[in-house]
This record gives structure tokens, sequence and C-alpha cells, in this order.
């Protein structure tokens, strides 16, 4: 397996990944799929969608070995909740 390397700043990469998300990537994804993960590569545009972000970077792999991954949960400001947390 191979380790891949960023090539990018955090900032840079958080710029890109927030960037395509909003300007390509959410008008095709957010009806129907809130709370799933988009897994998208920062350098094409190419994207996935997972139940989970194992599921979406695997598939984005399979077509796009290379990618740099930016990962979104559908609908949320964050991909993953830190802490506990009662609805209610």
């Amino acid at each position: 397996m191979t380790v891949r390397q960023p090539r990018y700043s955090k900032e840079e990469f958080a710029r890109r990944g927030d960037e395509i998300y909003e300007s390509q990537v959410r008008p095709q994804v957010e009806e129907g799929n809130h709370g799933r993960i988009v897994a998208i590569d920062i350098e094409t545009g190419a994207f996935e969608i997972g139940k989970n972000s194992i599921t979406a970077s695997d598939l984005l792999l399979a077509h796009h070995p290379d990618a740099q991954i930016w990962f979104v949960r559908i609908g949320h400001l964050a991909v993953h909740r830190i802490g506990y947390f009662e609805a209610g």
C-alpha cells in the first residue's frame, strides 16, 4: 500500500476542498443525501458519495488513485462529531 503525501498546505487543502464543494459538488449531491459523506479530489473535482469516509474514499480512489481527498458530511458543518450529544 502506498502512502499518499499531501501536496498542499492544510490551509490550501481546506480552501480548495470547500470551494469545490460549494461551487460544483453541493448542488449535485445535497438533495436526498443528508448525512452521507462525499469524498472530493481537490485537484480534479471528481467526487464519490458513501455512507462513511472509508466507503467514499475507496470509491474515489478506484477511479483516481492519486486523489488528494477532502471530505464533507452533506448537510453538516463537520465530518465527525467529538463528544457526547443528546438530542431533545
